[in-house]
């Protein structure tokens, strides 16, 4: 059975939540939406949101983010191994930092398609990719927002710390509120004892949900984040060429865009 049957048998067999799954991806866009179109407005650009090439660098960013996300990596000591480390977040904030807080929030949203559809179909019934989704955009789109609206190199600084540590406090929440509760009732027949246990037995520390979120989902969140926003700063400039239109169109930006990263190779 390949990924796509899969993936329509898991939806059919939950409409509701795939409705839900939805509706909290169209409401994100929509808040990204219209967060770029203000900062759009009071920075006098008039360049459409989304050009026929920046259609095609979201897709093949994408397709990247999806392979990223594929590839998890255990931290093992501290940290339960169903808690993987990946790096799928890193293509969508760079394409924000281009393009806007719409360009990554589809990065994201077309990446968890791509993993599930492609690379490795849902073992959660989708809550660990809606999980990933909110988490993501959580680091994203405060992250593009901020840059967005002050295009320097300490604007570009504050938001990769703004994005990180809204990671931190949603994925925290999540984790907390839906995410643990969640699976405890999937994988453990309602016995959070079961889980506790598998997580007291790679870290002490941990005893409970809030001490779970404490000693591994924030953990792993805060370690994401910081790697995410390294490599994010690190990775921009050279590949800022690529992701401009054309030198004409770069020309034609300079002042609205200040002295952004973008920028920095003058320096």
């Amino acid at each position: 059975m390949n990924n796509l049957t899969k993936f329509v048998e898991t939806v059919k067999s939950d409409v509701l939540f795939a409705l839900e799954f939805l509706g909290i991806m169209v409401a994100i866009f929509l808040i990204a939406l219209i967060a770029e179109k203000l900062i759009r407005k009071k920075n006098g650009e008039k360049e459409k949101i989304l050009s026929t090439r920046k259609v095609a660098v979201v897709g093949m960013f994408s397709a990247i983010a999806g392979v990223l996300m594929a590839v998890e990596i255990p931290l093992p000591g501290l940290i339960p191994d169903f808690y993987k480390f990946e790096i799928g977040d890193l293509p969508g904030i760079i394409c924000g930092f281009a393009y806007g807080p719409v360009a990554g929030v589809l990065v994201e949203m077309f990446k968890v398609l791509i993993k599930v559809l492609i690379f490795r179909p849902t073992s959660t019934a989708f809550v660990g990719e809606l999980a990933n989704f909110i988490i993501g955009c959580s680091l994203v789109l405060p992250a593009t927002i901020v840059y967005w609206m002050k295009k320097t190199k300490k604007g570009a600084i504050l938001s990769c710390v703004t994005g990180g540590l809204c990671m931190c406090v949603v994925g925290s929440a999540l984790n907390g509120f839906y995410l643990l509760p969640t699976f405890v009732k999937m994988f453990f027949e309602g016995s959070l004892e079961t889980l506790i246990s598998i997580g007291n037995a790679t870290n002490p520390w941990i005893k409970d949900i809030p001490t779970f979120v404490m000693f591994a989902a924030l953990p792993m969140n805060l370690l994401k984040s910081v790697a995410v926003g390294i490599l994010a700063m690190l990775l921009y400039k050279p590949l800022r060429p690529f992701l401009k239109e054309s030198k004409v169109n770069v020309k034609k930006r300079k002042k609205s865009e200040g002295t952004g990263l973008e920028q920095e190779e003058k320096k």
